[in-house]
């Protein structure tokens, strides 16, 4: 083995420890209340520098973060999209929304960390665009957002925009409470991940396919 590989390899190493830290530290403090300086400390780096020299700024450690879970996530959601086909069941669109994250975060074992990670991210409008990126980046989401629009009934503009950010929002707050609850030994209203999402599924689908209320 080469010296270059050799440093390579550590290089790798390192980068993974500062990823798990930080998506740590930023789930349980948030992002903006957590130094560069913290997240190598926590990564056991004597060099307070490792962050800034391993990924740059703040901001592409969290896309980082997010991309590191991105892929995983988009493997699981490609299956299914290919075991729906042409349905034209809401259910199962937004079954290919939901169970691609619960499934990857039962995937990880317990503790977890990324679903308060993207809880914390979530509140900062700078932050967020980083998650957008990365969902409009993959092509089974969009192919998930296309079947589930051609088997929704119609909705006037104002309300699908407003259903659709209260869906994001029940998707990422379930999780992260979920996620929480189990790091802490609390209890749980599902037992399992699974379930948690066939709970999910239930209520997002109920709240899309609801009457609309009109204004006077």
């Amino acid at each position: 083995m080469t010296g270059k590989t050799v440093r390579a390899e550590r290089a790798g190493v390192t980068r993974e420890r500062i990823l798990a830290a930080a998506e740590q530290l930023f789930a349980e403090h948030g992002v903006l209340a957590v130094s560069n300086r913290q997240v190598s400390e926590a990564a056991g780096q004597g060099n307070n520098a490792a962050v800034g020299y391993h990924f740059g700024t703040k901001t592409h450690l969290v896309r980082a973060i997010a991309r590191k879970h991105a892929e995983p996530i988009e493997r699981i959601r490609e299956r299914m999209v290919a075991e729906l086909g042409d349905t034209a069941d809401v259910r199962d669109w937004v079954a290919c929304m939901v169970r691609p994250v619960t499934e990857h975060l039962a995937d990880l074992g317990s503790p977890t960390w990324y679903a308060r990670f993207v809880a914390q991210v979530m509140t900062d409008p700078a932050l967020r665009a980083i998650m957008g990126d990365e969902t409009r980046s993959s092509p089974s989401l969009r192919q998930t957002v296309e079947g589930f629009n051609r088997c929704l009934p119609e909705l006037p503009a104002e309300v699908r925009a407003e259903r659709g950010d209260m869906a994001r929002q029940l998707i990422v707050l379930t999780c992260a409470d979920r996620e929480r609850a189990l790091a802490e030994g609390a209890p749980t209203p599902r037992a399992t991940w699974h379930d948690a999402a066939t709970g999910l599924i239930d209520a997002l689908v109920g709240m899309w396919l609801a009457p609309v209320t009109r204004q006077q």
